[in-house]
């Protein structure tokens, strides 16, 4: 069985596919708050699947991790807001330290490659 890598580099993979399923890795994003990084790290996600024939109605598993819990109401709000009507993946929300203090939110999904 074949693994295809996107946005490969030293260190990880942006996505990874195998065996009709798509490994994401975290993502984050710059953004003034925690709706801000959300929205734009949505908006990478959807891309990256994208990329290799999937969507976001695909997303099987979602792993959120928040700076500050403190967060979570606005994190829901634009999730809510962005995931597909009755596509709503298993989901766990945590609070981190994440890579760097500018970060607030990382987001982590595992889809199923497009049909």
């Amino acid at each position: 069985m074949s693994i295809q890598r996107i946005e490969t580099g030293t260190r990880m993979s942006q996505a990874v596919v195998h065996n009709g399923t798509v490994y994401l890795a975290g993502q984050v994003a710059q953004g003034d708050g925690v709706a801000a990084q959300t929205q734009a790290i949505l908006s990478q996600i959807e891309t990256l699947l994208a990329q290799v024939g999937s969507s976001k109605e695909r997303i099987l598993a979602a792993t959120i991790y928040l700076a500050d819990m403190g967060g979570f109401a606005d994190m829901n709000r634009v999730w809510d807001a962005w995931v597909a009507p009755g596509h709503a993946p298993a989901r766990a929300t945590v609070e981190a330290r994440l890579a760097g203090p500018q970060y607030v939110v990382e987001i982590s999904v595992t889809a199923a490659a497009g049909a």
